[in-house]
């Protein structure tokens, strides 16, 4: 009966332990709190509270967070991009609009 309790839980902690360790390899050092990467690592170790600690104490915020603050257009890449792009179809568009004026210009009277 107790292999049914205990099996499960020694198999949560296991996983917990692998996710945090892979979470803080891949995690920037600029986005970890608190200490760091390697003392965070030798944290982890500890039984079921190392990695309940780094998820609350040492993982820093989600991307979708960081990415949420407000940027300037000029800071934009993707914004000044667009605009470029933006400006090359109407500079093509405009060259289009001429070489067909000129075509019209050029054809015989029926």
């Amino acid at each position: 009966m107790t292999r049914l309790i205990v099996i499960p839980l020694v198999l949560v902690a296991l996983a917990l332990f692998i996710f945090s360790i892979v979470d803080i390899v891949l995690t920037d050092k600029r986005q970890v709190r608190a200490l760091n990467k390697p003392l965070w690592l030798l944290i982890v170790t500890l039984p079921v509270i190392g990695p309940i600690l780094w998820f609350f104490f040492g993982r820093g915020r989600k991307r979708r967070e960081a990415e949420r603050r407000m940027v300037a257009p000029d800071d934009d890449l993707t914004f000044l991009s667009k605009i470029a792009t933006d400006e090359d179809q109407n500079e093509r568009i405009r060259r289009l609009e001429q070489e067909l004026s000129e075509l019209d210009d050029d054809t015989p009277p029926n």
